[in-house]
């Protein structure tokens, strides 16, 4: 594109707009904000092709999986933009884990080959560029793991300080690990995360920090860049449904805002069906959505899905919004069904963290449900990296989960043997 599309910040509950002369997370009404743009004068088919022609591209910007779409991310000049070339990750058949759910047409989208192995890094990377184009010199957010991993990584790149709130005990150590290691200054509090979501905003306020939560609208933006990948991918034919994990809201939240961008645009003509997946001890947009009540917070959520461990989204409105757009669903599923489904997803070769297996535990439930048709294309987001929690994978293996009332249905147990060719042959056959 030749020209900046004009662009500006829109409350999502009252309508005030906002330019970018000011750092803003919310609305003076205390509404989630969205990045709006005029897209009235822009050639959707001329867009893609500009998208097309810088697939695969070696170096610069555009080399990113997020940055490849920058007019529709933050068009911003480009010596504010922090990149790791994140993204261009790989979509996988699901093979024996699809049969698994009971779907003969499932892929899954593996963000966990992200730079520091989760989807954050395609927010992160906008997030980061917005705090440079505002000039901050420290960064914060409060985490139950990825982002923390995510944003001191990406604030290293770019110079900047990073500050990490995290609540005590309740973050894995793959996790706890990529943070310390990449510099944030981590402070671990009383209390679970939604206490630490509220600590932070309190301090970024009172301090000066930029704060690169899931509440900042940039955030967003660079998250869209997953559906677009897929889109791309797929050489742009639509699936029926996309089914991702429900924690703080902002993943579902950012794909259905790209995917209304590019229907309005042309490029796409059908409009998939969104499923958010959450875990059944910390579901509050489940329960909400399955009972017809208010919107209330989980006090104390629990869940061995860490990463999901939210009790009181930021985005849960503009998560709702996406999901009526889209003729969408919410589900939950249990502890037990979480770790199946990722002894599943392991088991192909894939490999993810517990959070991101909601998806295929999702598809399952809404398959068997008659929701979903086995027949139905589907595309389910893996948010992180098997890594990202290895005690949670030789926890269900050894079936050492009992306490958390997990069995170890598909467990491969490690088997301890005496060392000789005889007890080797025993074991294998």
């Amino acid at each position: 594109m030749t020209e900046m599309i004009k662009s500006w910040l829109e409350c999502i509950r009252c309508g005030e707009k906002y330019d970018f002369s000011g750092i803003r997370y919310t609305c003076d009404c205390g509404g989630t904000l969205d990045l709006k743009r005029d897209l009235s004068q822009v050639d959707g088919q001329k867009l893609k092709q500009i998208w097309e022609d810088r697939w695969g591209a070696k170096h610069g910007i555009y080399s990113s999986g997020v940055w490849r779409y920058k007019e529709l991310i933050f068009d911003c000049e480009d010596k504010f933009v922090i990149t790791r070339q994140e993204g261009n990750t790989r979509l996988y058949d699901a093979g024996k884990a699809g049969e698994y759910a009971g779907l003969k047409n499932f892929m899954l989208k593996h963000e966990g080959e992200n730079p520091t192995g989760s989807f954050k890094d395609r927010g992160m990377t906008c997030g980061a560029t917005a705090a440079k184009f505002y000039g901050a010199g420290t960064v914060a957010c409060a985490s139950t793991g990825n982002t923390s991993a995510s944003m001191a990584s990406y604030a290293a790149i770019a110079d900047m300080k990073s500050v990490i709130f995290i609540p005590e005990g309740k973050i894995a150590y793959g996790k706890l690990a990529q943070a310390l290691a990449f510099g944030g200054k981590t402070l671990q509090i009383e209390g679970n995360f939604d206490d630490a979501m509220e600590l932070v905003q309190d301090v970024c306020r009172e301090l000066n920090i930029y704060l690169l939560n899931s509440i900042n609208p940039f955030r967003i933006e660079g998250q869209k860049a997953i559906g677009f990948e897929v889109l791309q991918q797929l050489d742009w034919q639509v699936p029926d449904w996309f089914i991702i994990p429900g924690g703080n809201l902002g993943n579902n939240s950012a794909l259905t805002k790209g995917l209304q961008e590019l229907h309005q645009l042309g490029i796409i003509d059908k409009i998939p069906r969104i499923a958010v997946i959450q875990a059944g001890g910390s579901a509050p947009l489940s329960k909400m959505w399955k009972e017809g009540t208010e919107y209330a917070a989980v006090k104390d959520p629990d869940t061995i899905a860490t990463a999901i461990k939210i009790g009181n989204p930021v985005s849960w409105e503009k998560s709702l919004r996406g999901i009526k757009w889209t003729n969408g669903i919410v589900e939950d599923v249990t502890e037990q069904e979480i770790m199946d489904a990722k002894a599943w997803v392991d088991a192909v070769g894939i490999g993810a963290e517990p959070a991101s297996c909601c998806s295929v535990a999702g598809a399952k439930k809404l398959v068997d449900a008659g929701i979903i048709k086995s027949d139905e294309t589907v595309v389910g987001i893996l948010t992180g990296n098997i890594l990202k929690d290895p005690d949670a994978v030789v926890g269900y293996h050894k079936d050492e989960l009992g306490h958390m009332g997990i069995k170890g249905t598909f467990a491969n147990k490690p088997q301890v043997i005496k060392a000789t060719v005889d007890a080797v042959k025993a074991a294998i056959n």
